[in-house]
């Protein structure tokens, strides 16, 4: 079961993806992934969404730095959610591909990082996707694209 549908019961198939989101936020929940990664969603809206966190120990390798995987993550959750956001009610949709460059390491003294994402193009069938990951001062530390299809939403 989704959180979407535990949360907001059938009612949820109803609703558009903006609003489900805003529901999720109004409601204060996130999904496992957020919370073993400690980040959030903070903002959202059609074509756009952001998630803030700040990288720690929880997310180091054993290089001594935070994982490539977190950036990635939140980029990915960026880019989905943004185009989540743009969908009508009764639509879904998945990630194809991401392509992840980083642009500066991520360690337990970059303090919040915010990852914003935003749709270019939205076809019936697919979207493209794009998100940049920067950190209080406005430093980027890695950006995404990424393609994703679009579906209609299982019952």
């Amino acid at each position: 079961m989704s959180m979407i549908h535990e949360l907001l019961g059938d009612d949820g198939v109803n609703l558009t993806g903006v609003q489900q989101l805003r529901a999720l936020m109004a409601a204060g929940r996130q999904p496992g992934i957020g919370e073993s990664l400690q980040f959030t969603l903070v903002a959202v809206d059609t074509g756009f969404a952001a998630f803030e966190g700040v990288p720690g120990q929880h997310a180091y390798n054993p290089i001594g730095m935070v994982h490539g995987g977190y950036a990635a993550t939140l980029l990915d959750s960026a880019c989905g959610c943004a185009v989540h956001a743009s969908l009508a009610a009764g639509q879904s949709y998945s990630t194809l591909e991401i392509k992840v460059a980083y642009h500066h390491a991520l360690t337990d003294q970059t303090g919040k990082v915010r990852a914003e994402g935003r749709v270019v193009s939205m076809g019936r069938r697919v979207a493209y996707a794009e998100a940049r990951l920067l950190d209080a001062g406005g430093k980027l530390f890695a950006s995404a694209s990424s393609t994703l299809l679009i579906r209609d939403r299982r019952p």
